[in-house]
């Protein structure tokens, strides 16, 4: 194995999971491509690679797949297929398992209607626990801008629950 697919293999491999976390927010149906392209991207461009932390470069680059497939689909007015049902718990009462994967769902449903600027923010900071610095990287965005973004993420994400909530007591 030479030394460039090594170094790739041990900055940038261990980052995976993240990657595929972030692609699955801004586009479920499409998150393996994104994150299979954005690798692949990544291999090529390793060797300008430059910095000791590749997560926020290998997210910036899942980050902008992403746009350019959505891009390519909006040209082609491909409608995506539904999504399937959510995965079963390990919960051992069925009926507490039931209100959990309905708030699971509804918190899901809450987060994917957000724009896409607020909500690659909160899943970079709330799922990734990526830093403000880390996020302005990834996204291209003045810290400012970033720490505005999240506020507004939160606040609409928070609106929409309690609008949730209120529905549903009915």
């Amino acid at each position: 194995m030479d030394d460039r697919r090594r170094r790739f293999e041990q900055l940038v491999l261990p980052h995976l999971d993240a990657a595929y976390n972030l692609a699955r927010w801004l586009a479920a149906t499409d998150a393996d491509d994104v994150v299979q392209d954005a690798m692949l991207r990544a291999f090529r461009a390793f060797d300008g690679f430059r910095g000791a932390d590749a997560r926020p470069w290998l997210l910036a680059i899942v980050r902008n797949c992403h746009y350019t497939a959505a891009s390519r689909r909006a040209k082609r007015k491909i409608v995506p297929l539904p999504e399937g049902d959510e995965l079963p718990t390990d919960a051992p009462d069925p009926e507490a398992s039931a209100i959990e994967a309905d708030e699971a769902r509804r918190l899901n449903q809450a987060i994917k209607a957000l724009p896409d600027e607020f909500r690659e923010a909160l899943v970079l900071r709330e799922m990734e626990n990526m830093s403000y610095r880390q996020i302005a990287e990834v996204t291209g965005a003045p810290m400012g801008t970033v720490m505005s973004r999240l506020a507004r993420a939160r606040s609409l994400l928070r609106e929409s629950w309690r609008l949730e909530v209120k529905e549903a007591a009915r």
